[in-house]
């Protein structure tokens, strides 16, 4: 994979950023609704592709865990194409979405990547 450390960079902020987003939302909602599931599964899946972006070989998850953040990494990529699509493409709506898409397919890649090598 040829990412830049500038491309790494900004998908941990984002990633960050997202991560204390989410976290604030999930306050919210009471434990035990589907919103605060939700966002417990996409608030690990979001750290575990921050370890993968931050660690250089090592990583502290066990498989499994890691093939559980696939689905809410690519839950978070659809819902922002979705949005995106409403928009004209070069809007300001339209760019603020192409940060995260980033970030999430980086992560997206980084997980896949991960996956292959453990079996």
């Amino acid at each position: 994979m040829n990412n830049s450390t500038e491309e790494y960079t900004a998908a941990i902020q984002i990633i960050t950023s997202t991560i204390a987003n989410c976290e604030k939302a999930q306050l919210k909602f009471k434990a035990g609704t589907s919103q605060h599931s939700l966002l417990k599964n996409r608030i690990k899946a979001l750290i575990i592709a921050k370890s993968l972006l931050t660690d250089d070989d090592t990583c502290k998850y066990q498989d499994d865990e890691i093939r559980q953040a696939l689905p809410p990494i690519l839950s978070i990529i659809s819902k922002c194409e979705k949005a995106q699509q409403k928009y004209e493409e070069g809007s300001v709506q339209y760019r603020r979405y192409v940060p995260l898409l980033h970030a999430m397919k980086l992560s997206l890649s980084l997980i896949e990547e991960q996956l292959k090598h453990t079996g």
